[in-house]
């Protein structure tokens, strides 16, 4: 769970850079060229640890986290940060913990009990609630795009959490950004050029924004989070997730001014409480 904490806590600054970088760069450049920027860390690492090939059972779930967690999440939420503040993103990425645990069910053979359910459904329904409350009551296409990047992130999380049982969660991760790599690097060499003006005017913050999401948020935070879900079990610890829209609140106001309502706080203390009350409850695991 701690583990899983601190991969959140990296992953929750996401949304806030992402809004700095796109605000100089082109989205599409932003979230494939963060990709290419951690395979090069990747591969150093791999080479370094003299790591194994990945047996070819392992193909399929690699090919799963990157089109999840490598190439959908971060386009998907590249484009909707130019339209939505990041507050208003981070509820609704707040939905992963239960389209995690919907994953891990399906895929990974794990089986929550009613309760976990009940819990999972609960804190997804109060951060939902938030979305709908922040959004006047409707869904903009920019939360479309954001629903549709949870779900590929669910489907990585899930595939990663559990092929890290077997591999190891660097491992993991590092293979599946070179796996993406020789696809994605043509795309980034392509918009360097076509946006060269444009990536050579771009100021520090957008710099700093690119750099976070490329070596923390795409690279080092999976070694926590996925070393953290092969321990304790995908459902379980995804439901950590549930106190990430409120960390990148503050990570929101802390580097881009949003400031949140008081009822933030409401829903936080809520949300806190039925995580502590959903790590209680029993996941069975094959």
């Amino acid at each position: 769970m701690l583990l899983g904490l601190i991969g959140v806590a990296m992953f929750s600054l996401t949304l806030p850079f992402t809004r700095m970088a796109v605000a100089d760069f082109n989205p599409a450049f932003v979230a494939l060229g963060r990709a290419v920027a951690a395979a090069c860390c990747a591969a150093l690492w791999l080479g370094w640890n003299r790591a194994p090939w990945p047996p070819r059972s392992a193909l399929l779930p690699l090919a799963c986290v990157a089109g999840g967690c490598i190439v959908g999440f971060p386009w998907l939420t590249s484009i909707a940060m130019r339209s939505v503040p990041a507050t208003h993103g981070a509820v609704l990425v707040g939905l992963l913990p239960l389209a995690t645990a919907v994953w891990a069910a399906l895929r990974g053979g794990e089986r929550p009990s009613a309760g976990f359910w009940c819990m999972a459904m609960l804190g997804s329904a109060l951060v939902a609630g938030f979305a709908l409350r922040d959004g006047g009551g409707t869904l903009r296409p920019a939360d479309l795009a954001l629903l549709a990047a949870v779900l590929l992130a669910a489907l990585g999380y899930a595939e990663g959490g559990k092929l890290a049982q077997r591999l190891g969660g660097p491992q993991t991760i590092c293979w599946a950004l070179l796996l993406a790599a020789p696809v994605l690097a043509p795309a980034v060499a392509w918009l360097a050029w076509h946006d060269a003006a444009r990536i050579a005017a771009a100021g520090a913050r957008a710099w700093a924004g690119f750099a976070y999401v490329s070596l923390v948020s795409m690279f080092l935070a999976f070694f926590f989070w996925y070393r953290g879900m092969a321990l304790g079990g995908v459902a379980r610890v995804g439901q950590v997730q549930l106190v990430q829209p409120f960390l990148t609140m503050l990570g929101a106001g802390l580097f881009l001014g949003e400031t949140p309502e008081w009822p933030t706080l409401v829903f936080a203390l809520a949300v806190i409480i039925v995580v502590g009350a959903g790590r209680k409850m029993q996941v069975k695991r094959r």
